[in-house]
């Protein structure tokens, strides 16, 4: 097997992608602020969103995603069901994605620069 190709494989088992997934009250003022307060917070940490109540964020390493997760974890709003999961690389690019019934492409990792 070629090296670099080894590699890529390799990396594909590493680097993980951290799904949000959240369903979160929005009947009050309050409720859509808390809401709206937890949204920012996942995009500040890198995260995009991929569906209305999904955000996703890739991360290099599974210690990297470990980080992002207990951030996650640490602004969790007080009501509401949210759940974290995160996934490899590999897992991520065997989805299937539709808009209707037009297949897509699953989005490809951007390069990130991680200083140490």
């Amino acid at each position: 097997m070629h090296e670099d190709n080894y590699f890529s494989r390799l990396n594909q088992y590493r680097s993980m992608w951290v799904l949000v997934l959240f369903d979160l009250p929005t009947e009050t003022k309050k409720d859509r602020r808390i809401a709206s307060q937890f949204r920012k917070k996942l995009l500040k940490d890198g995260f995009t969103m991929f569906q209305f109540s999904i955000y996703m964020r890739h991360c290099p390493s599974r210690e990297n995603a470990n980080v992002h997760i207990k951030r996650t974890k640490i602004n969790l709003p007080e009501h509401g069901k949210v759940g974290i999961l995160h996934i490899t690389d590999k897992q991520f690019g065997m989805m299937e994605l539709f808009f209707g019934q037009k297949p897509v492409e699953t989005e490809k990792p951007s390069q990130q620069l991680e200083l140490f």
